[in-house]
């Protein structure tokens, strides 16, 4: 509450009541499972407007900002108090990828203090790390993020990688070091009251082609060295959210029908991250629009197959043909599905209540 407190005095936000956040109808829960992209730079553009009304019908449960959506940090400030303050009794997750050099959505350009990739971070003490992360969460929590889709705990074992070692998001080969550094992220934002994404589950780091563009099939290159990171930011309880990435490993999951990449596997979501590591977190997928997705699912098949295999939140970057509607759309196969198969609905309550958990852990809700 301390937190949800200075959070709505920093975005001039008052709190003076409304439905509780423990409520569950069917249709309250599908909603918080789905988080979506948006197009428009100031509160009062039209996809800004339509993204803040549905999360106040409860449709949707999560934003995530492109750099598209960052015209100026006092435009970003405004589009988020308006979004709190659409539903002030359950905020949205207001997410974004910062992690650090190439991939940031705000920059110097808007004056916003860039910060070093996770290579050049990985030259730095922990403390320094640390430091470095502790102003770059201050900074998001005083613009009212509060979701940083970061650190990536990725191996950086293939120096051809196209979409890891390319852009400097590993911190390097040892999960030892990987470790320390992302837990310096992490720390420091839970000191901001920010929650963070460990990605790209089962690891990313090994590939040899990029999920933004198609199938990838890591199977005979992926290693389970790869795991690491993600059994002991577990165990330490440095693990908020994980997400899943769009890759297909036929040594783990077999003769799977339709190789489904790990995202819609519930092999590796429930056997291997919920099982073997003792995953009790919140899971949410890699774009689900990516082309390793799009190109061979449908909207209905992905979501039902997503949440099936364990998805808790489901991320759409709604880009690939944008679509002011996309939450609501998303919400209504979650609801139909849920009312016509009670082990669909059951998926729904466990999402919710894992979400709900992570929202009053990081202090936006009760």
């Amino acid at each position: 509450m301390r937190i949800l407190a200075s959070l709505c005095i920093a975005l001039g936000l008052v709190v003076t009541g409304g439905t509780n956040a423990s409520a569950q109808s069917l249709e309250d829960m599908a909603g918080q499972m789905v988080m979506v992209g948006f197009r428009g730079n100031a509160a009062n553009s039209a996809g800004v407007r339509a993204v803040r009304e549905q999360i106040a019908r409860g449709e949707i449960g999560g934003v995530m900002f492109l750099r598209t959506n960052v015209a100026s940090l006092e435009a970003v400030r405004g589009i988020n108090r308006s979004l709190i303050a659409a539903r002030p009794w359950l905020p949205p997750f207001i997410a974004l990828d910062q992690e650090g050099g190439q991939i940031e959505r705000l920059t110097a350009a808007v004056g916003f203090g860039e910060i070093p990739s996770a290579r050049a971070i990985a030259a730095q003490t922990p403390d320094r790390a640390r430091a470095i992360y502790a102003g770059l969460a201050d900074d998001l929590a005083r613009l009212g993020f509060n979701v940083n889709f970061g650190p990536v705990v990725d191996l950086d074992l293939n120096p051809d990688n196209p979409i890891i070692g390319r852009y400097e998001r590993a911190y390097g080969d040892d999960p030892v070091e990987v470790v320390a550094r992302a837990s310096a992220f992490v720390e420091a934002h839970h000191d901001a009251g920010i929650a963070t994404a460990l990605k790209h589950f089962p690891g990313h780091g090994s590939s040899a082609e990029d999920t933004h563009e198609g199938f990838v099939d890591v199977t005979g290159v992926w290693q389970p060295v790869e795991l690491e990171p993600y059994r002991e930011m577990i165990e330490s309880g440095l693990a908020d959210m994980v997400m899943i990435a769009h890759l297909y490993n036929g040594d783990i999951q077999g003769d799977s029908v339709g190789q489904l990449p790990a995202s819609l596997s519930r092999t590796w979501i429930e056997g291997v991250l919920r099982d073997d590591l003792g995953f009790s977190g919140v899971t949410i997928s890699d774009d689900l629009e990516m082309g390793a997705i799009r190109s061979r699912f449908d909207l209905h098949d992905t979501v039902v197959t997503a949440v099936e295999a364990g998805v808790d939140i489901l991320l759409f970057s709604n880009t690939a043909e944008y679509d002011r509607g996309l939450g609501a759309a998303i919400h209504q196969v979650l609801v139909d599905e849920g009312r016509a198969d009670p082990a669909f609905a059951d998926r729904i309550a466990q999402s919710y209540g894992r979400i709900i958990a992570l929202k009053r852990q990081i202090g936006i809700v009760p």
